[in-house]
């Protein structure tokens, strides 16, 4: 079984947090070789701009990259945030290795729009390198920056990459691990099992807002996509992974 992993940046910003799942995805990735995760970092990037003077502007939802955010995006993205979390899997007994979409043009992407600067929408993903590290046993740790064959180096939303690595991967599943219980219906409740007509309905109603808005349009891509089956799941919750795949309904199910 292919499987793709998204971790947001919020459950790797504490040290215990991202301990626990370390250890979890190592585990799966025992039992599953063909495991792939993709990170996040936004808390992080704000924090490290933050404390450097720069203060983040964020266009529907999306961080407007100057150059000097560029510099922090791989610094953060592709440097801190993706080394920790690499040692942390190694740490755990996984043979980790931490890449970004620049690597071997992994994820292509083109910019957004020249209002955001160098924020990238994911073109295509080529599994090459996916399938070659998984293929002998390592497990792939990618961070959600992307490149073009012109040499430009973009940010991509995490969601975006995820859904984008997915369907170059051809998934069986991809999994969103994220710090709520699921997606919630008007009146606050988790739905166990989301058909797509109904997800754009509370996209379109502005209940699905936000971070929420962007899983599930993430969704909908990995499923156009080919990607098997989409997961929106509670990062907290022990074991979560090796649940899912056992069966048990934990977070959304998002179907076609």
């Amino acid at each position: 079984m292919k499987l793709l992993i998204k971790l947001g940046g919020t459950l790797l910003d504490e040290a215990a947090s991202r301990k626990r799942l370390a250890a979890e995805i190592a585990e799966i990735a025992k039992q599953h070789p063909q495991t792939v995760v993709v990170h996040g970092g936004g808390k992080q990037m704000t924090r490290f701009l933050a404390e450097r003077g720069v203060e983040s502007r964020f266009v529907n939802g999306l961080r407007v990259t100057t150059p000097e955010v560029v510099d922090a995006v791989l610094k953060v993205f592709a440097g801190s945030v993706n080394h920790e979390l690499v040692a942390t899997l190694v740490a755990a007994g996984s043979k980790a290795v931490g890449l970004s979409g620049i690597d071997a043009l992994l994820t292509e992407a083109e910019q957004w729009s020249p209002e955001l600067g160098a924020v990238g929408k994911p073109v295509r993903s080529n599994p090459e390198l996916l399938n070659v590290l998984t293929s002998a046993h390592f497990l792939p740790v990618v961070a959600c920056v992307a490149g073009d064959r012109n040499g430009n180096v973009y940010n991509v939303n995490g969601d975006q990459m995820a859904a984008a690595c997915a369907a170059g991967f051809q998934a069986d599943r991809l999994i969103f691990l994220t710090d709520v219980n699921g997606v919630m219906d008007r009146s606050k409740t988790i739905i166990p099992v989301l058909p797509r007509s109904e997800s754009e309905k509370l996209i379109a109603d502005k209940v699905a807002t936000g971070g929420m808005q962007a899983k599930l349009e993430a969704a909908h891509r990995a499923l156009d996509g080919g990607v098997g089956q989409v997961c929106i799941a509670p990062g907290a919750e022990i074991n979560v992974v090796s649940r899912l795949l056992q069966g048990e309904t934990l977070g959304t199910r998002v179907v076609t």
